[in-house]
């Protein structure tokens, strides 16, 4: 979701930027601590799905582009850690891994985009079916890509 940034200078984004990484990687700790496997998928995505909808301006700053040094040294490097970190879980082998990160990554942006504009307001089924069917899915094809 693209939203005009009126009246926020590059430096104020930056600075919300690093502050949404910084939170929304605390929730996403605690959320998977000790989880494994599908359980760790779940806890991780829902954090950032709750995240999402309960602070929709600060998940959009999350998202905000920081230029190559002020990222590396954000709490994004957090959020890949934590995203290799359950996918242990998984036994992925490069570069499966790195797919399986921006496949991850993509999927859950995705549907918190289209849920926070209604996107999926106009059928009967509720956003929350299709987001647990979503994780049914992504588990399956993660275990599918399991090294032998």
């Amino acid at each position: 979701m693209v939203v005009v940034r009126a009246g926020l200078s590059p430096e104020r984004l930056t600075l919300a930027a690093l502050f949404a990484l910084e939170e929304l990687a605390d929730r996403v700790a605690d959320a998977v601590a000790g989880g494994t496997g599908k359980d760790a998928l779940t806890a991780f995505a829902n954090a950032y799905r709750d995240y999402a909808r309960a602070h929709p301006g600060r998940y959009e700053a999350a998202r905000y582009r920081l230029d190559p040094q002020t990222a590396a040294a954000s709490a994004g490097v957090r959020h890949a850690q934590m995203t290799r970190a359950i996918l242990r879980g998984y036994d992925l082998a490069e570069p499966d891994q790195t797919h399986a990160v921006r496949m991850l990554g993509s999927v859950f942006h995705g549907h918190a985009s289209l849920e926070a504009v209604g996107g999926f307001d106009r059928t009967g089924i509720a956003a929350q079916q299709s987001w647990a069917w979503t994780l049914d899915c992504l588990n399956t094809a993660l275990r599918s890509r399991s090294a032998p």
